[in-house]
């Protein structure tokens, strides 16, 4: 590759719109550009790949576990097919919203991708509503994430009272070395930030915050195949202190759309997202702070849902709550 590939991380804690800041993104991308994505999801299913498939850029998933703690082998595998398949203008990396970028950075600085890749502005998805709330303020990783990122973005601003976002655009104006600070609404960054060069002197504070803390599968791994035999399985994750549980299910199963979207609404987790095939197409389901939002998507190749909480989750009882919003199972 004669021209080093301008690569972008993403970042952000759980639900501050980072998929949707890159739809956008991707959205408004120069036709002339080939642009790819290398997304990393706490959950063994991965669904934001799914959600950026049908906007023009080639996407590679690594998903059960954030690339902090696989930043080794599977990573850099994944890059490297990435790189070699796509041969894109511009690369984003999406690393999963409970992970430390600190060795992300290392590795894509190292020797052997210094003549590959070249780190263009780094950016960290901030909802302010967040930002005065003692869970975040005193969490490493999100703090440390916020340390590494050249531009902070203010998303959902329109949700958020005033005291809020000038909390937050106080602490941004005295970090050092400076930090840009975007406000927005729905994830609508401008794409002429990507311009804006990265600093390469940032410093995270607590580089190792979770280093023996990696996701580790506990009900199943990512196969076998789906089949109409076995038109769903389910997995779960624990790690970062979060709990995972994920569907996937054959692209042949249907779901009722009203009844599934009553059980993405009555359901008490930090975080939801799914993509499932209803009786006129496919859903995507996106669930933060008790907002669900529903919205067609392009078919998909399987169904998958994920639910991510800090306390424990259920399997079973969960399970059977969602197979009862199934309208129709293939014939086996």
């Amino acid at each position: 590759m004669s021209t080093p590939v301008t690569t972008h991380l993403i970042m952000g804690f759980l639900g501050t719109g980072k998929t949707t800041l890159l739809r956008h993104l991707l959205a408004n991308k120069p036709e002339q550009e080939r642009w790819a994505i290398l997304v990393n999801e706490f959950g063994e299913v991965g669904i934001d790949g799914a959600l950026l498939t049908d906007q023009g850029a080639m996407i590679k998933e690594v998903p059960g576990g954030c690339l902090c703690c696989v930043s080794g082998l599977p990573f850099q595998i994944g890059l490297n097919a990435l790189l070699h398949k796509a041969r894109p203008d511009r690369l984003f990396i999406e690393p999963s919203g409970l992970g430390h970028p600190s060795r992300i950075l290392d590795t894509l600085t190292a020797e052997h991708y210094q003549n590959v890749l070249r780190l263009g502005a780094a950016f960290c998805v901030v909802d302010p509503r967040q930002w005065v709330d003692d869970r975040y303020q005193q969490h490493d990783t999100y703090q440390d994430q916020l340390a590494l990122a050249d531009i902070i973005v203010a998303n959902k601003t329109d949700l958020c009272e005033p005291a809020q976002l000038e909390a937050l655009s106080l602490d941004i104006g005295q970090r050092q070395p400076p930090q840009q600070l975007v406000t927005v609404t729905r994830g609508q960054l401008d794409n002429r930030w990507l311009q804006h060069p990265h600093q390469p002197d940032r410093r995270a504070t607590s580089p190792q915050a979770h280093a023996n803390n990696a996701a580790r599968p506990l009900i199943a791994s990512t196969g076998p195949r789906l089949s109409r035999e076995q038109p769903w399985r389910r997995y779960s994750n624990h790690g970062q202190d979060h709990y995972s549980i994920g569907w996937r299910f054959l692209d042949e199963v249907c779901f009722d759309l009203p009844a599934i979207e009553t059980f993405c609404r009555t359901l008490k987790v930090a975080r939801l997202k799914a993509v499932l095939r209803v009786e006129d197409g496919w859903r995507a389901f996106n669930k933060v702070d008790d907002q669900l939002s529903v919205y067609r998507i392009a078919p998909q190749q399987e169904g998958r849902l994920e639910l991510i909480d800090p306390e424990p989750l259920m399997a079973h009882p969960l399970h059977k709550q969602l197979m009862q919003t199934v309208l129709s199972l293939p014939p086996s």
